[in-house]
């Protein structure tokens, strides 16, 4: 079950950026409906994206500092010999499975299922979603802290300052189109 900080789950590079995605779960594990896991490969990964977008690094150090301020307990540490062991369709993945393999993780959250089959995971204890199916999931199982951590993301939001509708739309635009759609009809 989805429904306590007891319930980890390995966030891969690309639900970390875009910023869409990653505030929305970043804002349900601080409402503890989830434990975000991630490594230093992952942030380097993340780092590399930002900086092929145009992030200045001021900014990639604001919020790479953030997020371990934000869950100090979140980097996994001390995966890396699990690395040369692990058989995934893209050997760039192994470190995401390393990881959720050292910190006992139950799920990978990602956007690419296909490097991460199921035969593979279930060895481990391990299954993948994609953010769209795994939030909907915690707001199926939370649905009050779920809209109350939404609405404190709307209400932390700046640059541009959106509304609940607005927000609900830059999701839909991202990839979360029936967390979106919950939300809503929650709201």
């Amino acid at each position: 079950m989805i429904h306590s900080v007891k319930f980890i789950s390995v966030l891969d590079t690309n639900v970390i950026y875009p910023i869409e995605i990653r505030d929305l779960l970043f804002w349900f594990a601080h409402y503890e409906l989830y434990t975000p896991k991630w490594s230093k490969h992952i942030f380097v990964e993340w780092i590399d994206v930002m900086r092929r977008k145009g992030v200045t690094e001021d900014e990639i150090e604001k919020r790479i500092g953030k997020a371990n301020q934000a869950f100090p307990d979140a980097m996994v540490k001390n995966y890396e010999s699990l690395i040369p062991s692990l058989n995934l369709p893209d050997e760039k993945d192994r470190h995401v499975l390393a990881a959720a393999i050292k910190t006992n993780a139950n799920l990978i959250i990602t956007e690419n299922l296909k490097d991460f089959p199921d035969e593979v995971l279930e060895s481990y204890g391990l299954s993948a979603k994609g953010a769209d199916d795994f939030l909907t999931d915690i707001i199926d199982l939370n649905h009050d802290a779920a809209v109350e951590a939404f609405r404190k993301l709307v209400l932390n939001r700046r640059n541009p300052d959106l509304d609940e509708f607005e927000v609900l739309d830059s999701l839909r635009r991202n990839g979360l189109k029936d967390t979106a759609d919950y939300l809503h009809s929650l709201i």
